[in-house]
């Protein structure tokens, strides 16, 4: 063959490509199961951050598996429904209408009497999804610890909602009040909610960010509040 040819370097390329294109493919079948267990991995590590558990690298699954004793999935109304926990995407949940929402829920054990419940909670910040995860005491009503993380918030403004001294401000906080849920605000410094309902500071120039908090909290939460008085019946016993 003519190696001058169009024919020939047509040829050669349709080759290289597929060459190419193999070699790609089977990399990635090799790399995805440690890709996947690298997200997961990463995921429990968010939700033990929430009960203020941290695991080295390499042992998260195993600290995982020690303090997550349980985990299932409730409707609305704070019934058990079909589904796997860990698999389901918040991202796409909240986009369904509430009654059709599935809820995660993680129960976790850090000592023989000392549970807390673990509810993921997703949004919007300003500038892609804010995301985390709201650990409540057994009581379905004090807030044990919150973890919070983002896809691409401002340094130093907006994506100090994944730093410590913000995350700690939920630590004790109320979700009911005389009763009836009331979601956690996140102010500017010096405001108060007008409902009595808990707060913390919001971020310093991060107003947006803040807001984003606030709004994903309310609309995850609520979804839960079934499930939590249901929480506070049984404590209560």
């Amino acid at each position: 063959m003519n190696k001058q040819s169009n024919t020939y370097t047509i040829f050669y390329s349709v080759i290289l490509v597929v060459i190419v294109g193999a070699v790609l493919a089977v990399t990635y079948m090799m790399l995805k199961p440690k890709q996947d267990e690298n997200i997961a991995n990463d995921k429990r590590q968010q939700i033990l951050s929430a009960v203020h558990v941290t695991a080295p690298e390499g042992e998260v699954k195993a600290i995982y598996g020690k303090y997550i004793t349980e985990s299932f999935v409730v409707d609305n109304q704070g019934n058990k429904t079909d589904g796997d926990a860990f698999a389901i995407n918040m991202s796409s949940e909240v986009k369904k209408p509430a009654g059709e929402r599935l809820l995660p829920v993680f129960v976790c054990r850090l000592a023989d009497d000392d549970i807390k419940y673990i509810l993921p909670v997703y949004g919007a910040g300003l500038w892609g999804p804010v995301w985390g995860y709201v650990a409540v005491d057994a009581d379905g009503d004090t807030v044990y610890g919150a973890y919070f993380s983002h896809s691409g918030e401002t340094p130093g403004l907006g994506a100090e909602i994944s730093a410590l001294p913000f995350q700690s401000q939920f630590e004790g906080k109320k979700l009911y009040k005389d009763g009836k849920f009331r979601s956690i605000d996140v102010m500017k410094a010096g405001q108060k909610p007008v409902d009595g309902a808990e707060y913390v500071n919001a971020i310093s120039g991060g107003t947006i960010t803040s807001k984003g908090v606030q709004a994903m909290l309310a609309d995850c939460l609520v979804d839960y509040s079934a499930f939590l008085t249901k929480l506070q019946k049984e404590y209560s016993k």
